[in-house]
């Protein structure tokens, strides 16, 4: 049977934070920074204090999605070796806070281990001033997606039903489940999904690879549905809770958010 609820966050062991959560996939395109944009905003109207970290080192654009112009974003800390709080900026719409990256910028893509280490001290730090840390990490697997993925309590992969996304998620599960002692902490969102149940089809697919190869059953943490409105929020760079509240992708992220909200 398949699994659709959340267990609860678990810590890493390595420093990071119970109530943080990475949104990953091994591919790109498949609508993840939409969704933890969504997620944090989500979160936040359950009344939960939230920061959202883009983490997309190198191709940032966190802030351009929602509008914003930051005058501190993450280039800035590296670059001028400043406190991370100070790239902390509320926005207000949305009702949490933001720490944004910078597009473009190759230092980021390719920190030291040391710098690395340092930037998430540093972020994973902030997440005792906030219910839930959500860290929306570069597509792939490289070392700083998966540094970031491993100290996470819950780590939500995304995927849709393209056999390019499933491929690179599995890949994404496999290289987690191999780094850590457990890979616990995974749960998968399928996104783009034309239908619930064409989305349980696409999990179960994804599932039964983990299952056979892997030993693993990561649960299905949701399901959200293709939604023109979504793409319409983005060219507006609006969230899609606030320009298209009652569309049925806000209403599938909305779902999540509540049980992730229960549950931690």
């Amino acid at each position: 049977m398949i699994e659709t609820g959340l267990s609860s966050p678990i810590a890493t062991g390595r420093a990071g934070a119970a109530n943080a959560i990475a949104v990953a996939s091994g591919k790109g395109g498949v609508g993840k920074t939409w969704l933890s944009i969504t997620l944090a905003h989500a979160l936040a109207k359950t009344g939960r204090r939230v920061l959202l970290f883009d983490g997309d080192l190198g191709l940032a654009n966190i802030d351009i999605q929602l509008g914003l112009t930051p005058q501190v974003d993450l280039g800035a800390v590296l670059e001028q070796n400043l406190a991370i709080e100070k790239a902390v900026m509320p926005y207000a719409e949305g009702g949490f806070d933001v720490i944004a990256g910078r597009s473009g910028t190759g230092s980021l893509a390719s920190l030291t281990g040391g710098r690395l280490k340092a930037l998430a001290d540093g972020v994973f730090a902030l997440a005792g001033s906030y219910d839930h840390l959500i860290l929306d990490l570069g597509a792939g697997i490289e070392r700083t997606v998966r540094h970031l993925a491993a100290r996470c309590g819950t780590c939500l992969v995304v995927t849709t039903d393209e056999p390019t996304a499933l491929t690179d998620a599995y890949a994404f599960i496999k290289l987690s489940a191999a780094q850590r002692e457990t890979a616990d902490n995974i749960r998968i969102v399928v996104n783009l999904a034309g239908s619930p149940s064409e989305g349980r089809r696409t999990y179960g697919t994804l599932l039964k690879a983990c299952q056979s190869f892997l030993e693993l059953a990561p649960p299905l943490a949701g399901i959200v549905r293709r939604d023109s409105r979504v793409k319409d929020s983005i060219r507006a760079q609006r969230p899609i809770l606030i320009r298209h509240p009652t569309a049925p992708a806000a209403a599938d992220v909305t779902a999540i958010a509540q049980r992730l909200a229960e549950e931690s």
